[in-house]
């Protein structure tokens, strides 16, 4: 299905606005998010209503006409999302992520054009990551000179957002072997998106292939990509912030259907000499751990976007380091958070949790999947390495 363009959406123009847009918009997505995961339903209507909302222009810069958010507004905007749906709130990651390296490396000619899209409505998907590479930074997509212009030759995976997107931000390599991002139309010539995305969870993220056969794309539409990462700027520790958001997101949706199952559980808590499940002392225990570590989750996402918010303000080696190293710390506690909700919500329910009706379940699987994607074991090493011997993290979108 070509994804259409979104004409005259709502313009946000505040911080305030843009959460209270979040809500309303969740309250609407959360209701069929059950059957869309078990039934795989594609959410072309719902990224209407969220394109129309104008939460996916809230990034651009104020002067440019955006909202100009701040960093620790978008992770909360994401947050909601992915509490009433986590496929919905991981889509647009990527279309903010491709706006960061907008505002970092374009031309004043590229980001008034390319953000005046954004304005009207048009999304942004990704076609970055490859599989089969020696290592996740690897790429041999090429960027291919055709007279003034470019050919892209390559296929990418886990293209999150590409299905539903106008344009496809494709990183591919020079003759050089120099990384660069190319917002390429998504109906040019010689473009295959394929939705071959069978994940058991994030389900209808659209995470599938893209293929690119000789695809030509306007020099204008080239961005330096690998120089955001040469030189210290805020485009790592934003990518991980929204990640974590996700996955904070998770943890709350999780943690709210726990309250409401035990709430609501009429099974005989025989065991603890108890009638139901609210006062059994062991349920207790457990809810206030979920408490204290998404809280603390929810605490740490918002610290780290205060540390990102800085660095896009002030970047330098310091200021970055410290933005990657707070991210890194909601990165691991939101990755612990939504798994241990998650699993604790099946422990409580039971069998009935993975019930078709029910389908709770899915957040495990939502969780289980998504914190698959960067190695939380080293954002530890990270941490402790910049703590205890003063090390700082490399520059780049994974830590």
């Amino acid at each position: 299905m070509n994804a259409p363009l979104n004409l005259n959406p709502a313009l946000i123009r505040s911080d305030a606005e843009a959460l209270d847009v979040a809500n309303a918009v969740a309250a609407v997505f959360n209701p069929g998010a059950a059957e869309r995961d078990r039934e795989r339903l594609l959410p072309h209507a719902e990224l209407e209503l969220f394109s129309r909302s104008g939460l996916w222009s809230i990034s651009v810069p104020k002067h440019l006409g955006g909202a100009g958010v701040s960093s620790v507004t978008l992770a909360k905007v994401i947050a909601r999302i992915s509490q009433a749906d986590s496929s919905l709130g991981q889509i647009p990651q990527n279309h903010f992520y491709a706006l960061e390296v907008l505002r970092l490396n374009g031309s004043a000619e590229q980001q008034q054009r390319l953000y005046a899209e954004v304005l009207a409505g048009q999304r942004f998907g990704n076609a970055l990551a490859e599989l089969g590479t020696k290592t996740a930074l690897d790429r041999t997509t090429k960027l291919l000179r055709d007279g003034e212009h470019y050919r892209i030759e390559g296929r990418k995976f886990y293209a999150t957002g590409a299905l539903y997107a106008q344009r496809i931000p494709t990183l591919a390599v020079d003759d050089q072997g120099v990384g660069h991002l190319a917002f390429v139309s998504r109906h040019a010539p010689g473009l295959e998106i394929i939705d071959d995305w069978s994940g058991f969870g994030q389900r209808t993220t659209g995470s599938g292939s893209v293929v690119l056969q000789q695809v030509p794309v306007a020099a204008g539409d080239v961005l330096p990509f690998q120089s955001a990462f040469e030189r210290p700027t805020s485009l790592g520790p934003f990518a991980q912030l929204l990640h974590a958001a996700i996955d904070t997101g998770i943890a709350r949706a999780a943690y709210e259907d726990t309250l409401s199952f035990v709430r609501s559980s009429s099974r005989p808590w025989i065991d603890a000499g108890v009638d139901k499940a609210s006062d059994d002392p062991l349920t207790l225990k457990a809810i206030g751990r979920l408490a204290i570590h998404l809280h603390a989750a929810e605490a740490l996402m918002e610290r780290a976007g205060e540390f990102v918010d800085q660095a896009q303000a002030k970047p330098s080696v310091e200021s970055v380091a410290a933005a990657s190293i707070a991210v890194a710390e909601a990165r691991a506690i939101s990755t612990e958070a939504s798994l241990a909700a998650s699993s604790k919500l099946l422990e409580l329910a039971g069998s009935r949790a993975t019930l078709a009706e029910h389908n709770l379940d899915r957040h495990w699987r939502n969780a289980r999947t998504h914190t698959l994607h960067d190695p939380v074991r080293w954002k530890y090493h990270a941490v402790g390495n910049y703590y205890l011997n003063d090390a700082l993290p490399p520059r780049r979108g994974t830590i």
